[in-house]
């Protein structure tokens, strides 16, 4: 068995897989061996936001070892991007644990839209309804 490292897989079914992989030489044809392959794609939001999706490669498996022949493999190429690499980390710690949280939260600025918090939006509608109401004034240049 080879060194294991991270890598993006292109199948010929058109799948990307993301996997730590290893190469076994040691039978006549090379094969890849696979631990907890992930599917991941990036999606976009409608404010102009994007996020990436994973999900497991065989959903139906209780397996996390899978052996891909070389002819079934477009492409692959080793991924050193640290952010990724923890995303899957992340991941497959947290499908161990049937739970996915995903790290930390991104506080919304007046650039992202804040405009204030909802609390005190409340507090203010219920000041004006609650408001009495004056009566109106009448202007002396009018005529009565």
């Amino acid at each position: 068995m080879g060194e294991e490292f991270y890598c993006i897989l292109k199948l010929v079914s058109g799948e990307e897989i993301l996997s730590l992989i290893t190469i076994d030489e040691s039978g006549d044809e090379p094969i890849i061996v696979a631990q907890s392959p992930v599917i991941m794609k990036v999606q976009y939001g409608a404010e102009g936001t994007s996020y990436i999706k994973v999900k497991s490669w065989m959903d139906l498996s209780d397996e996390d070892i899978f052996v891909i022949k070389p002819d079934k493999v477009i492409t692959m190429t080793e991924t050193k991007d640290q952010k990724l690499i923890d995303i899957y980390n992340d991941f497959i710690k947290d499908e161990e644990q049937d739970i996915f949280t995903p790290p930390g939260r991104t506080k919304v600025t007046n650039e992202m839209g804040l405009i204030g918090k909802v609390s005190d939006a409340r507090i203010k509608l219920e000041n004006i309804y609650n408001m009495k109401k004056l009566p109106p004034t009448s202007d002396p240049k009018e005529p009565e």
